[in-house]
C-alpha cells in the first residue's frame, strides 16, 4: 500500500511582504463609495449651471451623517416658475409626528415614526414595535422668498412651497459686450 500525503496550506504573513496591508484594512465599499464621491463631485463641478460646485438644494450626503443604514423619506425636488417644490413620501406617519424648521439659510425636515402591532390568535401571540426618527437637511437657494413657505400633508405625502423672490422671477438680462 502506498501512503498519500496530503498538503496543508500554511499561513504566510503578507504584512511583512506588504508593510501597507499591516495599516490599513482592506474596505473593498469604503473604496467604491470614496469612487463614486469623487465620480459625483467632479460631475457638480464641471456643470454648467452650478459652475462654483454647489448646486441649488444642495443636501448633506447621506453616508456623512449619523443616519446611516436608516430609512430616509424618498424626496422629490422640482423648479416652477413662481417656486420651488419639495415633495416627500412620509407612508404611515401622521402629521403630528413631522416638523419642518427653517434654520440658517436650510430647511430641516424631521420626523418620528413609532408604530406598535399586536396580533393575538389561539396558536400564537405576535407583538412588533417599529421606531425611527430620520432628518433631511436642505440648502436653500437665495432665490426662496422664506416668509411665504407653505407645507401640507395629505396621504403620507409631505409637500412643501418654497416660493420665489419676485426680483428672482424677472426675465433673464443679455449682458452686452463691448469691443475694445
Amino acid at each position: 500500500m502506498s501512503s498519500t500525503v496530503k498538503k496543508m496550506p500554511v499561513p504566510t504573513d503578507d504584512k511583512a511582504t506588504h508593510p501597507s496591508l499591516a495599516t490599513e484594512p482592506w474596505r473593498p465599499m469604503e473604496k467604491l463609495r470614496q469612487q463614486v464621491d469623487h465620480l459625483f463631485e467632479e460631475f457638480n463641478r464641471g456643470s454648467a449651471l452650478f459652475p462654483f460646485g454647489r448646486g441649488l438644494f444642495d443636501t448633506e450626503p447621506v453616508w456623512r451623517r449619523e443616519l446611516i443604514g436608516h430609512n430616509l423619506p424618498a424626496v422629490d425636488i422640482s423648479e416652477k416658475e413662481k417656486s420651488y417644490e419639495i415633495t416627500a413620501e412620509l407612508p404611515g406617519m401622521d402629521q403630528k409626528n413631522i416638523q419642518i424648521t427653517l434654520s440658517n439659510g436650510s430647511l430641516i425636515i424631521k420626523g418620528e415614526k413609532k408604530e406598535d402591532k399586536e396580533v393575538k390568535r389561539k396558536s400564537y401571540h405576535l407583538s412588533e414595535r417599529h421606531y425611527g426618527t430620520f432628518e433631511r437637511v436642505f440648502s436653500l437657494p437665495k432665490s426662496v422668498d422664506a416668509e411665504k413657505i407653505d407645507a401640507s400633508f395629505s396621504k403620507g405625502v409631505l409637500r412643501i412651497s418654497l416660493p420665489k423672490k419676485p426680483d428672482a422671477m424677472k426675465a433673464d438680462k443679455v449682458v452686452a459686450i463691448k469691443d475694445e
